[in-house]
């Protein structure tokens, strides 16, 4: 038994695989792009942010370098920028560091004065360049590091000081992340979009192509399927044929030494018992010689045993040989046989035929036509004497059928063939050759039909008896 996913067409298995693949490329293509968004938010804002830091803290922070420590007026100044500045209200928490760790001012007033441990960001600060991203710290770690709440954007940005050239301080600031979420969320749902409408329109491309050539596919499975139930019908037929027609061949060799048994008997018992008598008269005759005078009576037995011989050999002939039937149609030859039968026996025959007269029928189906109807009603006055016979002849585009039914005795026909008679094993062997089937139905005391199926081939007709 084949496996579910094998019994799916070509395309049935394109969407039951290439669907889930899709959408998990969809997913990731635009959670990767929402990232991408959401670090690009992150740092903008800190970007932002560390422009106003670095434009209204720098000032107060000059004396860093020099001192190391920030004065009080600096304090408060940074604690009123703090709380009246337009763009501080950005920001949640503000711490001032110095470059080894040591925190010269928050926003809170806790912490200032610790020596904490030097972290990326810090790090990063203190070698020129703005560092920003969202941090997550819980528990003592955010307690330690002074962060207001478990999830910000924290940023570090470098303050030069009055050292011309040198990172004095390091100013680090906490944002809520509320902008970098509304921005990124919404970025990442039109890239979801995006990109779900352009995998979508390839999708359903793509299936229309599959969806054609599994169609495709199918139709010329279904064609071949076909084909090969008929090619496997073929040869079933074609190996009854062979053993058919093998076993009227090998019927055919027997029929053929029946038949000249038969004619040898026929003419040993009719022609040869009279023309010896006639010979036996006349040696008769010579052995007389003079002492006996030739009479008429004696002339008239000789003249009717040769006449007689003369007959039966033209009889025998006459059923040996076949008449010129090529040009005839199949009513036509049904017609002749009939006629003659009627000629010799007076024993009515009832012909009914429907038949094309203008359809070409090879010339070996009406051979075995006329001499199947031959033997079927010479078998009729054997067995049937006397009695009404009726002869059904059809043929269509397909089939030649011939019915000759008599109203006899009727016989066992189990016991008639198993002894292998010469007329009904004959006809047997002359409809199998063509590839026809050939019955014998009767029962004792209701009739006898003989049934005929010959298949029809077409071919021009002939009148020459080698065809």
């Amino acid at each position: 038994m084949k496996p579910a996913a094998a019994r799916l067409s070509l395309s049935q298995q394109f969407l039951l695989i290439s669907f889930p693949i899709l959408l998990a490329t969809t997913l990731v293509i635009g959670w990767w792009v929402g990232q991408q968004v959401h670090d690009s938010v992150v740092h903008r804002i800190g970007g932002d942010t560390a422009l106003y830091v670095d434009g209204f803290i720098a000032p107060h922070l000059q004396q860093v370098n020099e001192t190391g420590t920030l004065s009080d007026a600096d304090r408060r100044a940074l604690t009123a920028l703090m709380a009246d500045a337009e763009w501080a209200r950005r920001i949640v928490a503000l711490r001032i560091w110095r470059p080894d760790g040591m925190v010269l001012f928050t926003s809170d007033g806790e912490g200032a004065g610790k020596q904490l441990e030097i972290d990326e960001g810090l790090e990063a600060a203190a070698a020129g360049n703005i560092f920003s991203e969202v941090s997550i710290r819980r528990g003592k770690v955010q307690t330690d590091h002074g962060q207001p709440m478990e999830r910000m954007i924290e940023t570090y940005t470098p303050i030069h000081t009055s050292d011309r050239g040198r990172i004095g301080a390091v100013a680090e600031f906490y944002q809520l992340p509320d902008e970098v979420d509304r921005e990124a969320g919404v970025a990442q749902r039109r890239s979801w979009g995006v990109v779900a409408g352009t995998m979508l329109l390839t999708y359903l491309l793509l299936f229309m192509v599959v969806r054609r050539g599994s169609q495709t596919i199918l139709a010329q499975q279904d064609a071949l399927s076909d084909q090969v139930q008929l090619q496997t019908a073929l040869n079933a037929q074609n190996l009854q044929l062979h053993a058919r027609v093998s076993r009227a061949a090998e019927d055919a060799i027997v029929n053929h030494e029946a038949l000249l048994q038969r004619v040898s008997a026929n003419v040993h018992d009719g022609p040869c018992q009279d023309l010896g008598f006639a010979l036996m008269r006349i040696k008769n005759l010579r052995d007389a010689g003079g002492a006996s005078v030739v009479t008429g009576e004696d002339l008239d037995r000789i003249t009717d045993a040769v006449q007689s011989a003369m007959s039966d050999l033209r009889a025998i002939s006459a059923d040996l040989e076949l008449p010129d039937i090529g040009p005839l149609s199949l009513h036509e030859i049904a017609a002749r046989v009939v006629r003659d039968f009627l000629a010799k026996t007076r024993q009515p025959v009832r012909l009914h035929t429907e038949v094309d007269a203008d359809r070409p029928v090879h010339f070996r189906l009406k051979t075995t036509l006329y001499r199947l109807l031959q033997e079927s009603l010479a078998n009729t006055v054997r067995h049937a004497p006397g009695g009404e016979v009726e002869v059904r002849l059809h043929a269509d585009a397909r089939l030649v059928s011939l019915d000759v039914i008599d109203q006899g005795p009727g016989f066992d026909v189990a016991a008639a063939l198993a002894k292998r008679r010469l007329g009904l094993s004959g006809m047997r062997q002359r409809v199998e050759s063509l590839g026809g089937e050939f019955q014998v139905l009767s029962e004792i005391g209701r009739g006898t039909t003989i049934r005929v199926r010959l298949p029809l081939v077409g071919a021009a007709p002939t009148t020459d008896r080698s065809t």
